[in-house]
């Protein structure tokens, strides 16, 4: 039995880690909802893997690449649209948050997921041709805009739902089993996509399917103090931002600690929505990486690291302040970008797998600073606000940042600079870190050690 020891002891770590997971694992009154959401974001991202950003980007470039009437100029644009579109359908945030004030919240989320499965599975439908491109465009914003809905929304299902001392360990283990489901949806398309590029009209409505799957066992979470939720959405308590897009003018303004964290943010995911455009270039255009080869830099890799170190970042944000998170996380991305950088400057394929790595462990705690970060600013009955502001100006900087590295690269790289426009993304990047950095002395104390209370 000694001698097998050292061989069971690998199944006894991977055991011990699916059971971290188990429903068992939380309080009684927590087990039933978690063990519903854990299920279903175990389907639903299989539909989701299908237009990941850093999948359909790869999908789009090679697929469309030397088809009828598609310009390269162009191609390389619409590759920049689809993987910055989770980004750029952001913008939609608030038309969601105030759409949702006063709904129920497990059905309106229900809604928006079936609409980003029935989205999904039209691209199926258009060829590959410069018409198709467009399309696929168009599908893929539109199931872009709904999921939006579904992150903005969702923040406050698990705001009532979690209280806040375990709540970034539960977000964090429905972020992690999400990541190994979209991992596991790239690695089927990149293989589909390389048996035939015409697969993806049988893959994208299979994957669908998965989606409405999730969504059958979603539709049955329950939500906590829902009614109680509901009235305070909609009395006087309330500020009414309506449709109002200056109502994320005052909310800033009425909360300027909010607003210099929103600038810095902006300026730190400038840099990193930089980086996605060039990033699919180098891999198609520099490194001829295959549709797997590709998938497995830009997807597979980063969201296979993710759950190894979301516990990680999980107890550092489940005892401290997101701008205290946020100036120690944002240097995983910056090593990260630097590591593509010099991928791309040597022609390294396994300098691009050490970088995509090191994103993933950057992703992992963007995730949880992404859903529960604002809740370290917000009131509970503005949770969906705060949250829309966060989404929205994303938003704005996903229009702009693709853009900008988009025709940087397109001077740069002919010149042979592809990799200068990587090293300016990095230097963006390490200026909002920076800036985080400078206001960890406007942090209480108290405020920086202790999370805020739901």
């Amino acid at each position: 039995m000694r001698e097998l020891a050292p061989l069971l002891l690998p199944v006894r770590v991977v055991g011990g880690f699916a059971r971290s997971f188990h429903p068992a694992t939380l309080p009684p009154m927590l087990r039933k909802t978690y063990g519903r959401e854990l299920v279903s974001w175990a389907f639903l991202p299989l539909m989701l893997g299908a237009i990941e950003g850093g999948t359909v980007a790869i999908v789009v470039k090679k697929a469309f690449e030397g088809q009828p009437g598609v310009d390269p100029f162009w191609l390389d644009l619409a590759t920049a649209w689809v993987g910055a579109a989770p980004n750029v359908a952001n913008l939609t945030s608030f038309l969601w948050a105030a759409l949702a004030r006063g709904r129920p919240k497990v059905a309106f989320i229900s809604a928006l997921q079936i609409a980003t499965c029935v989205l999904v599975a039209s691209i199926a439908l258009f060829p590959r041709n410069a018409t198709g491109l467009v399309a696929v465009c168009i599908a893929l914003g539109l199931a872009r805009i709904a999921w939006t809905g579904v992150i903005t929304v969702r923040a406050s299902v698990w705001r009532n739902n979690y209280p806040t001392a375990s709540r970034a360990q539960i977000a964090g283990k429905l972020a992690t089993v999400q990541s190994l489901f979209l991992a596991a949806a790239g690695f089927i398309v990149g293989r589909a996509m390389d048996l035939s590029p015409d697969n993806y009209h049988y893959l994208f409505p299979l994957l669908a399917l998965f989606g409405l799957f999730g969504n059958q066992i979603y539709r049955k979470v329950r939500l906590r103090r829902a009614r109680q939720l509901q009235r305070a959405e909609t009395d006087g308590r309330k500020k009414d931002a309506g449709f109002n897009p200056l109502a994320m003018v005052a909310l800033l303004r009425d909360d300027p600690l909010y607003a210099r964290f929103m600038w810095w943010m902006s300026v730190f995911g400038f840099g990193n929505l930089m980086l996605m455009a060039p990033l699919t270039y180098v891999v198609v255009d520099e490194l001829k990486m295959s549709y797997t080869g590709g998938v497995l830099a830009t997807t597979i890799i980063p969201l296979a690291v993710m759950p190894l170190a979301i516990p990680l970042w999980a107890r550092l944000m489940d005892r401290t302040h997101i701008v205290r998170f946020r100036s120690i996380h944002g240097w995983s991305f910056v090593t990260a970008s630097l590591a593509i950088t010099a991928s791309s400057y040597f022609g390294s394929v396994a300098l691009m797998y050490v970088g995509t790595a090191l994103l993933g462990v950057g992703f992992a705690g963007g995730t949880l600073a992404w859903n529960l970060g604002h809740q370290d600013f917000a009131p509970a009955e503005r949770d969906s606000e705060y949250m829309a502001v966060h989404v929205t100006l994303n938003g704005i900087r996903g229009v702009l940042a693709p853009i900008a590295s988009w025709a940087l690269y397109q001077w740069l790289a002919p010149k042979g600079l592809a990799s200068l426009v990587l090293l300016i993304c990095t230097l963006v990047n390490a200026i909002g870190v920076l800036g985080f950095m400078s206001m960890r002395k406007l942090i209480a104390p108290r405020a920086e050690s202790t999370p805020a209370l739901a």
